[in-house]
């Protein structure tokens, strides 16, 4: 297993860590919690760089990673809604855009395709990364940052399906 995909794993294992922190009342848990998930998010940045520098791209990796930001992102969402920090109704968008560009993947991939990641996606993470940071840090102007990543989730969506809708349409 090569540095980039252990990387990955390590995200994936930081999720229960986060939660524990975040949920459980105790002193600086919030800190402690808010620099789990920065650390989780630059790992995103990390193992992919790894990746490419040093030629280890594997399907493994190209399976994980996506699994291990959904999920890491997933959990804030949820557990910011637990805390009624945020209101559900955004979660609910920003979880059905997930699916709905998770299944249109797999039906990519199961004519041998590959939808690579946009440039409206890759801004939708960087949003919802900011926007659920700044909810946890319960910044006065976080809800705007968090309609800002709910909106920029349904364009991210919207193209994925619009490019991509060869896959929709395609006849069996």
């Amino acid at each position: 297993m090569n540095l980039a995909n252990k990387i990955t794993i390590t995200r994936i294992f930081l999720v229960p860590v986060f939660l524990f922190f975040l949920l459980v009342k105790m002193p600086y848990g919030n800190l402690i919690a808010t620099s789990i998930f920065i650390i989780a998010a630059l790992t995103d940045t990390l193992d992919g760089y790894i990746a490419r520098s040093r030629n280890q791209i594997t399907k493994f990796g190209k399976f994980l990673d996506p699994l291990a930001d959904k999920l890491i992102v997933t959990a804030a969402l949820v557990a910011l809604v637990e805390l009624k920090k945020i209101p559900s109704w955004l979660v609910i968008i920003i979880l059905a855009r997930e699916f709905a560009i998770t299944g249109l993947r797999a039906v990519a991939a199961s004519e041998g395709n590959i939808i690579a990641a946009s440039n409206w996606g890759k801004l939708k993470t960087i949003t919802q990364i900011i926007a659920i940071i700044a909810a946890l840090i319960e910044m006065k102007f976080n809800i705007y940052l968090m309609y800002i990543a709910t909106i920029i989730t349904i364009i991210s969506g919207i193209d994925y399906i619009y490019k991509n809708r060869k896959f929709i349409n395609s006849k069996d």
